[in-house]
């Protein structure tokens, strides 16, 4: 797993499509939170970072695609998925390691947001007038979201040798896991249905956790969409053998 994992690395590290995820998510963030009119935090009048936790995983939706659109797919098309699968490794090996790869890429990109944090939390009135927890939650929310992103993503790339189909299959699970179920329940009638269908998304569990709520439960939601994901994309490798 561990040879897979940097074999990925040094290919993301190697190419631009590390490099412009990140000028892209940063500094279209950025954009957002100091230099757009109604969303920076200098016109907003408040010391938080709601620009950066309700824009993200939006943002996410196509930018964690395009990272994992690749993991199979140009393997299929190069002709190297046989090779790879002819190694002494085990498709639990292949699989964690392209997945941990595009996610760990992910959280390299997050890291320097805090910076955003840090800025408020000094230009706050009086100094430190950020709720750090509903912030420490957001990104414990936004780890988990990417997380679960990216495993859609490797799924998506393992259905498909073309990386385009991959990337709109992916972003399109994404957005119906993300804000489908939200969007289905204030289609309903209300009361007890439309509150458990909107249970189901992840928009309603990523919310719980930015409001500073670390409940197991939400966690657990996003560890069984991960593992229900890469199960799916066990699957699908170990359809070559049927």
């Amino acid at each position: 797993m561990f040879t897979i994992l940097r074999k990925e690395i040094n290919s993301f590290l190697n190419s631009l499509i590390a490099y412009l995820i990140m000028v892209i998510f940063l500094t279209g963030i950025g954009l957002f939170i100091w230099v757009f009119p109604d969303s920076n935090v200098l016109d907003y009048g408040f010391a938080d970072l709601s620009s950066l936790f309700g824009l993200a995983p939006y943002v996410f939706m196509f930018l964690i695609p395009a990272v994992t659109m690749r993991s199979f797919a140009e393997e299929k098309k190069g002709g190297t998925m046989e090779l790879l699968l002819t190694r002494p490794l085990t498709d639990w090996d292949i699989i964690l390691g392209k997945y941990l790869a595009s996610f760990l890429l992910i959280v390299v990109t997050l890291l320097p947001t805090l910076i955003y944090y840090f800025s408020v939390y000094y230009l706050g009135s009086p100094q430190g007038n950020i709720d750090s927890a509903g912030v420490a939650g957001s990104y414990i929310g936004l780890l988990l979201l990417a997380a679960v992103f990216s495993a859609i993503g490797i799924f998506a790339s393992s259905i498909s040798e073309n990386q385009i189909v991959s990337f709109i299959i992916a972003a399109f699970l994404c957005f119906v896991l993300f804000a489908g179920f939200s969007s289905l329940s204030s289609l309903t009638s209300g009361g007890e249905l439309a509150y458990f269908v909107n249970q189901l998304g992840l928009d309603y569990h990523y919310q719980a956790l930015s409001n500073g709520l670390i409940d197991s439960r939400n966690i657990l939601y996003f560890l069984s969409v991960i593992v229900v994901m890469l199960m799916a994309t066990r699957l699908v490798l170990a359809s070559r053998k049927w």
